[in-house]
């Protein structure tokens, strides 16, 4: 199976995302601009951006970054509590149409600032009964037609959408990407999902992880393709493992003494967070290359474990993870425009080779 490899574009009202270089116009449509275009130039597939409440709204952001480059894929985070199912099909297959087929979406349901959008639906199984509702419809809205649902949290009754995403040999529509480590989580993803996102876990839980995913879409009869996997994790690569290490040690340093960026609360209940926290206890360093140290002072999500090293060490690394299943990688560090180049010219060519 071929590995797709994404990066990271952070659509942020505030400058210096985890340790990002602050300049002016941060978030400008000409900033983000050069970050997509750079991806084109230097072999990743596109990026992923992210959702949240007080961030620029991810959708038009991907649209606008969409019209603006030839081959990067959005890989657009967007919420069930933020959009209806019915609309968010409509709007994706129309991205979808107009980028020429290069729309991919990351489906969310972690907590958010519920009250400041209007979301009531603060328990966790509610949210991914929800979310399992929001995957079915949108699928069927993209590949069948005049769709009735009626389900707990959401209804349509015969709905067709007047443009259809763009099908492509064995591609019927956006692929859709899903995270989550609770039981509530994974029989979603066993079931509705294209790709379950993993973080920055040894290899060990990730191939325990796969194995119940792929033995739970057995046992709950999935009805698509099945399941694939990725990974989703900070990639510190420099010329040297020497420099590799001192730099990662420098900025969990600056971490330390409050100069980083402070974990987001909503993500220290999330049952994925939580693995992620609980590896300090194993190790500081795990795999020979995972390094544990970033979540005890703030990192969080992608920014909780580091894959540190040269080219060769971190790529050595994925390798593994790809032998394990995962053909999917989004990867990032900062500055993220400098590393786009970086990560682009020394480590995609040894995973490609």
């Amino acid at each position: 199976m071929s590995s797709e490899f994404l990066w990271y574009i952070p659509n942020q009202v505030q400058p210096g995302h985890r340790g990002d270089d602050v300049i002016d116009n941060h978030n400008s449509l000409e900033t983000l601009t050069s970050h997509a275009r750079a991806l084109e130039e230097h072999g990743w597939g596109g990026a992923l951006i992210g959702t949240g409440w007080g961030r620029p709204d991810t959708f038009t952001v991907a649209t606008a970054l969409a019209a603006r480059t030839t081959t990067f894929q959005p890989l657009v985070a967007i919420r069930p509590g933020y959009w209806r199912p019915a609309n968010f099909a409509a709007a994706a297959a129309t991205l979808d149409h107009l980028s020429g087929g290069r729309t991919l979406v990351n489906i969310v349901s972690g907590r958010d600032d519920l009250a400041a959008y209007g979301d009531g639906e603060s328990d966790p199984a509610h949210r991914y009964a929800r979310t399992r509702e929001f995957l079915q419809i949108v699928r069927r809205l993209w590949t069948e037609e005049s769709v009735t649902y009626r389900g707990g949290h959401f209804a349509v009754a015969g709905s067709t959408l007047a443009l259809r995403p763009v099908v492509r040999g064995e591609r019927r529509h956006p692929r859709l990407y899903f995270g989550g480590a609770s039981p509530a989580a994974e029989e979603v993803a066993a079931t509705e999902a294209d790709v379950q996102l993993f973080w920055g876990e040894p290899l060990d839980g990730v191939a325990d992880r796969i194995e119940r995913l792929k033995q739970l879409s057995e046992k709950l009869g999935r009805e698509h393709a099945p399941l694939e996997f990725g990974l989703r994790v900070t990639t510190l690569v420099r010329d040297t493992t020497e420099q590799a290490w001192a730099d990662a040690e420098a900025k969990v340093a600056d971490m330390a003494r409050g100069t980083g960026s402070a974990r987001d609360q909503n993500w220290q209940t999330a049952v994925g967070q939580r693995r992620l926290l609980d590896l300090a206890a194993r190790g500081e360093v795990l795999d020979d290359n995972l390094y544990t140290a970033p979540g005890r002072y703030g990192g969080g999500g992608a920014g909780t474990t580091w894959l540190v090293g040269s080219a060769q060490d971190v790529a050595n690394s994925l390798r593994r993870y790809q032998r394990l299943g995962i053909s999917h990688f989004v990867l990032s560090d900062t500055p993220y425009l400098r590393e786009i180049t970086r990560q682009g010219d020394q480590l995609l060519p040894l995973l490609r080779a």
